[in-house]
């Protein structure tokens, strides 16, 4: 018979030192479930260590943390040009059943969906913690597991309005050792979304540090699952609601080109904080193959067609030619965009994202909302170039406008141009000087997604070599 493992995250061995472990919370995987959720604070310690696994090392340098999910979806696309490693995402041929990319994008999520499990679990039974401090840590509980549920439904399927009866990754929603079947796109969405207005109704803006969820983290992840869903009123109000809805507030042109390494930038709504005794090294991307500065990999580059979209006054115009030669070569232009050290930090979630969200979802609703969403995209464009002049554009020349617009600010961030060509169901295709011309992706590919991995096939019962047929 065949059995499905899933990782625990807590032998629940008590430790000696129980009542320093509870003096300030830290990464631990060795204390009892009496301790952690014997209190508040026993289950924050408990969140600390859940967080710290964000940024991990899970297998190698292209499968660490969150980081590799999003860098590897980076490299996908046509603004970046790859040459080290994450070189088989680059070429886009990195699905099969036995490779890293996919075991890990499958096995990463479902290890951090079962701690999330592990704390929702373990809070709902304790009878220690207020139902006050039950409802909050719940919420954050839910956020982490619908933000990993959302990351399978990208990686392992068509997008939602393709078809949302495919079938679509299993679900979990306590800790099992018994194999579930697959479930479908509806299904997964339907969870997600339960998660995260649940977590927006019961988090505020409180919380311990910017790598923990709070209640403009809840939004933020609930605003790009609405996009993906075309759900464009919930979108607009899920961003804006992340960001706080005064863009002059929120925005500090003055910090773009300071290497992206430092959680407290103004900019940052949540992101993954590093320090030189708690570092992943050379695994942190984009910092250690984008920086051609610092001791690292010199791995990615800069699509020509790509920089030419940036004027010279605008922030964001941080491309060099450290290596000379002509326009036509692959390795011509670089960024400084980030900086690469061992306690370098890694952005996840800022609020120009948040901005152009709303600007997008109002311009998909139609009417006044238009020339609203223009303003918007004019205000963030203002405040990243103070020469720039507001477009003439409409219909969808300004629609366009703002996708690039997401393409200028987040590049190398979240993998932006990989999710919104697979999201608004368009391919992309190579141009200027890439190194791979021919390596791009259709409307609807299907290398847009990943087949399940060979090893949940052979361990889990509930699911045969069929499910890969046509994938």
């Amino acid at each position: 018979m065949k059995k499905y493992i899933i990782l625990l995250l807590i032998p629940f061995i008590t430790i000696s030192c129980e009542d320093n472990f509870l003096n300030d919370p830290a990464p631990t995987s060795s204390v009892s479930d009496v301790v952690i959720f014997g209190s508040r604070e026993g289950a924050e310690a408990l969140l600390s260590g859940i967080h710290r696994n964000f940024r991990r090392q899970f297998t190698r340098t292209d499968a660490g943390g969150v980081y590799s999910l999003y860098f590897a979806r980076a490299v996908k696309g046509n603004d970046l040009i790859q040459n080290s490693w994450y070189n088989f995402d680059y070429d886009n041929d990195n699905r099969e059943p036995t490779y890293t990319r996919t075991i890990f994008n499958w096995e990463y999520p479902f290890y951090m969906i079962n701690q999330a499990n592990s704390l929702i679990n373990g809070v709902e039974l304790s009878s220690s913690i207020s139902e006050a401090d039950k409802s909050e840590l719940i919420a954050q509980g839910k956020t982490i597991r619908a933000f990993f549920y959302f990351q399978l439904a990208m990686e392992f399927q068509h997008t939602y309005t393709y078809d949302s009866s495919l079938p679509a990754p299993p679900i979990y929603t306590e800790l099992s050792l018994d194999g579930k079947p697959m479930s479908t796109l509806d299904e997964m969405y339907a969870l997600i979304l339960s998660d995260l207005t649940e977590a927006v109704e019961n988090l505020n803006s409180s919380r311990l540090g910017k790598s923990y969820v709070n209640q403009q983290v809840a939004n933020g992840i609930l605003a790009n699952v609405y996009l993906v869903m075309e759900n464009w009123a919930g979108a607009a109000e899920a961003a804006h609601n992340a960001y706080g809805g005064d863009v002059s507030a929120v925005l500090d042109p003055n910090n773009y080109d300071d290497g992206f390494d430092d959680i407290n930038n103004m900019e940052w709504i949540w992101g993954m904080p590093q320090t030189t005794d708690q570092s992943n090294y050379y695994y942190i991307a984009p910092h250690a193959f984008t920086d051609h500065q610092a001791d690292a990999y010199y791995g990615t580059y800069i699509n020509r067609d790509f920089v030419a979209l940036f004027s010279d006054s605008d922030v964001r115009n941080l491309f060099e030619t450290p290596y000379g030669g002509s326009d036509a070569n692959w390795n011509y232009y670089t960024t400084t965009k980030f900086h690469f050290a061992f306690d370098s930090d890694i952005p996840l979630m800022r609020t120009p994202e948040m901005i152009l969200i709303e600007a997008e979802a109002l311009f998909k609703q139609g009417g006044a909302n238009v020339d609203t969403a223009h303003d918007l995209l004019f205000q963030l464009q203002s405040n990243r170039d103070p020469l720039a002049v507001k477009s003439t554009n409409t219909g969808n020349a300004l629609y366009e406008e703002i996708l690039v617009e997401r393409r200028k600010e987040l590049y190398a961030e979240i993998g932006v141009e990989w999710f919104d060509a697979k999201r608004l169901r368009r391919g992309i295709t190579r141009t200027g000087n890439h190194r791979l011309i021919n390596s791009g992706l259709l409307p609807d590919d299907k290398k847009f997604f990943l087949k399940v991995p060979q090893k949940e096939i052979d361990a889990n019962e509930n699911i045969d070599n069929s499910v890969n047929a046509n994938r």
